[in-house]
């Protein structure tokens, strides 16, 4: 087997330059695993970022294939690899500056897999690598959430929205979310006291919480700073804060990027299995429509992550 089926890119762009052909099949490297994919997440953003198509060091790697959260089966392993054989379901979060999981097979280090309960879909495990563990790491790693502090989700319906309102709820804070009118009772029911518009907020809730996680960006970020009270904590997602308005509103403000978290990753896995993590699924696209799948992005569509499906 040398061959397999992936969406590739030749040359850096967007869902325009997204092509279903056939490429190579991974070479295993020292410490990786040939993973048979099942279903992969994706990040609309990620075609815009420099990781997606270049090296550490700034070579160009083109052509490149997408989509950086995957579940699905053991293929085959490298030498030193311990603990993982052939038929293993596992699922985990690929590193941005290498090739993603839009395609039949993918090469994964070991150390950022974890073990897919057997009740747990591959379509909804593909969710929490990148998304869900967004969400773990923004309240537990970086605002350092405690019981019954105020936390406010800006963009709750989203892909890591929804991850993060259902975990802010899950370790004691009392959730505030906003977003669309339309997905007020959807937002609620996974765990939000209260839902309502970012201009709603602005008027109402000045220096009421002592979280935010912001998901959108733009506007929503510039007008997150005054929600705070002194001394909250302020995670932003999308776009750098502005460190010298935060300092001004006495508050920490810090922007991340998600790391592999097998730990982690394997706890969320067993909340979703258990059904007290609900993943939120969007829509799902054939692995030979993946560029329709990124072109959604373009139009409105149901609450959640969108998922490619191979097997």
């Amino acid at each position: 087997m040398t061959s397999m089926m992936a969406l590739r890119a030749h040359v850096r762009g967007g869902p325009e330059q997204l092509r279903y052909e056939e490429a190579p099949v991974p070479v295993l490297g020292a410490g990786e695993v040939l993973v048979a994919v099942h279903a992969a997440g994706i990040t609309f953003a990620e075609l815009s970022w420099d990781q997606s198509w270049t090296t550490n060091d700034g070579a160009d790697r083109t052509p490149i294939i997408p989509a950086h959260e995957m579940s699905g089966t053991v293929a085959a392993v490298s030498d030193g690899v311990s603990g993982l054989v052939t038929g293993d379901a596992v699922l985990g979060l690929i590193d941005f500056d290498r090739d993603g999981a839009a395609a039949e097979f993918v090469a994964v280090p070991a150390a950022n897999l974890a073990a897919k309960p057997p009740s747990l879909s591959h379509t909804d495990a593909a969710t929490l690598p990148l998304a869900g563990m967004t969400a773990w790491q923004a309240l537990v790693d970086h605002a350092d959430l405690k019981p019954g502090e105020q936390v406010l989700v800006q963009g709750g319906s989203g892909a890591v929205g929804s991850f993060a309102v259902q975990l802010a709820a899950i370790l004691g804070g009392h959730v505030t979310a906003t977003g669309r009118g339309g997905n007020a009772d959807f937002v609620r029911a996974l765990g939000a006291g209260r839902y309502c518009s970012v201009d709603d907020l602005r008027s109402q809730a000045q220096g009421q919480f002592d979280v935010v996680i912001d998901t959108v960006g733009g506007t929503v970020l510039d007008s997150s700073y005054e929600l705070l009270r002194a001394g909250g904590r302020l995670v932003a997602l999308s776009a750098p804060p502005d460190q010298d308005k935060a300092a001004s509103c006495n508050i920490q403000a810090m922007i991340f990027i998600v790391e592999p978290d097998p730990d982690a990753l394997a706890g969320l896995a067993e909340r979703a299995s258990a059904k007290s993590l609900r993943p939120v699924i969007s829509q799902e696209f054939p692995l030979a429509e993946g560029r329709q799948a990124y072109e959604s992005d373009r139009h409105r569509r149901p609450p959640g992550k969108t998922i490619l499906v191979m097997r």
